[in-house]
């Protein structure tokens, strides 16, 4: 039905020979920042923890999107890749030049140490008392950390019961998971969508 009524659409704009005046914009157009004017520029308060993340590509994808976001930093855990690798720039491209990050040992450690620096801890994940993402509301001067889960396995177990809560993505498809790279970006847009410090 999508298709027909597309494809109709399509033909009526031939018909009709309507022009769309758009023109995609020039690098310098794009405003884009130096590696230092990232680096001095003030950041939207979310640390994101790569909880035993497989994929380089996955690694590197969440880079860019961090970048994108001008976000405060990653925190890299258990057997996450790390930078530099080539397969991360793939995806990364630069980002990892920009982007703060630290590794850790232990996802279990690096949320501890973050919650001991004050961040709101929320896992990406389907559990029972799970906040569906567009319900969510982020407390005034709340900074935040977002642990994103394997691949395979989510979250680990150990880690959950350490957050403050967690967040999901809802879905009405017969595919209830989502790669790890595109639902960062999906929660990481709403939650900096909330923040009002750039």
């Amino acid at each position: 039905m999508f298709m027909r009524e597309l494809f109709s659409i399509y033909c009526s704009i031939l018909v009709n020979n309507v022009h769309l005046h758009m023109q995609k914009l020039s690098m310098d157009a794009l405003g884009r920042k130096s590696v230092q004017e990232f680096k001095t520029s003030p950041k939207h308060p979310i640390i994101v923890v790569l909880d035993n993340i497989r994929s380089m590509h996955n690694v590197g994808s969440i880079f860019r999107t961090c970048d994108a976001f001008l976000l405060e930093g990653i925190c890299i855990c258990g057997y996450t890749p790390q930078p530099p690798h080539r397969d991360i720039q793939k995806t990364a491209l630069g980002a990892t030049e920009t982007v703060d990050w630290t590794y850790m040992s232990t996802t279990f450690a690096a949320v501890q140490s973050l919650k001991e620096l004050g961040y709101t801890i929320l896992a990406v994940e389907q559990a029972s008392g799970s906040t569906s993402l567009q319900q969510y509301t982020i407390p005034p001067h709340t900074k935040l950390a977002i642990v994103l889960g394997n691949e395979v396995e989510g979250v680990q177990e150990d880690v959950l019961s350490l957050c403050h809560g967690c967040i999901e993505i809802p879905q009405w498809g017969t595919k209830h998971s989502l790669n790890v790279s595109v639902a960062a970006g999906i929660v990481l847009w709403e939650l900096v969508k909330q923040c009002q410090f750039i």
